[in-house]
């Protein structure tokens, strides 16, 4: 089968909320019930028809023909299926997302994956701020699944993780795994300052180093570790390019001693 296709006719002139646009909410539905489904979010009624060009397909998969920063809570809460964007979207793509996959050729904006469980989200260009990450009173962010992003990602990318993986191609801002809880966290280009500022657990992988470290790490030298090789070879599944970042020993700084202090910084 074909995939659901929406077309964008024309740039949105408000924000769009997307999240009743995944393939478990629109199974077996029709395109002329989709077109009646609203995702304005002013006063200004706005329907699905109203800016997009739907071709019926399979909704286990979904294409998106066109994107927008506008694009909000993209996928927000997919447990199958799924879906791919050709350009940007906005804050909270796959938020509480437990399953599937999301492909972004892209930007992202801020708070992509946050919360989510389960499934994988792929971004080919940048990422906005907190990937991962929790919103405004949420205790913590992530807590599995996998987000890979091939450019940049902005500040306190992994924060609060509890589990999961994120990979960043380019470089990172500052407080990059900032209170991790758990989880994976690797940044393949240059880090801003203060990686892993009171991490309580998880590793967070650093292949260009860091602009400065909390003085609360401890210098453990450096380490041959079997983690670093299943690691770099669970990324080269996922056609992520490390180099030689994962073939001879990593050093080993263990923190943030200010907090819990079971954490790990890996610099290559």
């Amino acid at each position: 089968m074909s995939a659901l296709v929406f077309s964008l006719k024309a740039a949105p002139s408000q924000r769009l909320d997307l999240s009743k646009l995944t393939p478990g909410r629109l199974k077996d539905m029709k395109p002329a019930e989709i077109q009646r489904i609203a995702i304005g979010t002013t006063r200004q009624p706005l329907l699905v028809g109203d800016i997009f060009v739907v071709k019926g397909g399979d909704a286990a998969e979904i294409r998106f023909d066109g994107g927008s920063d506008r694009f909000d809570l993209l996928g927000h809460g997919m447990e199958s299926g799924v879906i791919r964007v050709e350009g940007d979207v906005g804050p909270k793509a796959g938020r509480r997302m437990r399953g599937g996959e999301i492909e972004i050729r892209g930007n992202a904006g801020p708070w992509l994956g946050s919360q989510m469980s389960g499934g994988r989200i792929r971004v080919s260009a940048n990422a906005g701020d907190s990937v991962g990450g929790p919103i405004s009173g949420e205790l913590a962010g992530m807590s599995g699944g996998l987000i890979l992003i091939g450019g940049k990602a902005g500040r306190r990318a992994g924060e609060r993780m509890r589990r999961g993986m994120v990979v960043v191609s380019g470089t990172s801002g500052d407080y990059a795994g900032a209170a991790m809880i758990a989880g994976t966290l690797v940044l393949l280009g240059k880090t801003g300052n203060l990686p892993g500022y009171l991490m309580r657990r998880g590793s967070i992988v650093l292949g260009r180093g860091a602009q400065s470290l909390s003085p609360s790490f401890a210098d453990c030298g450096p380490h041959e570790l079997a983690f670093a090789a299943l690691l770099g070879n669970a990324l080269a599944e996922h056609e992520v390019k490390t180099g030689k970042l994962f073939k001879g020993a990593l050093r080993r700084l263990a923190g943030d001693l200010a907090a819990l202090g079971r954490g790990e910084i890996l610099i290559g």
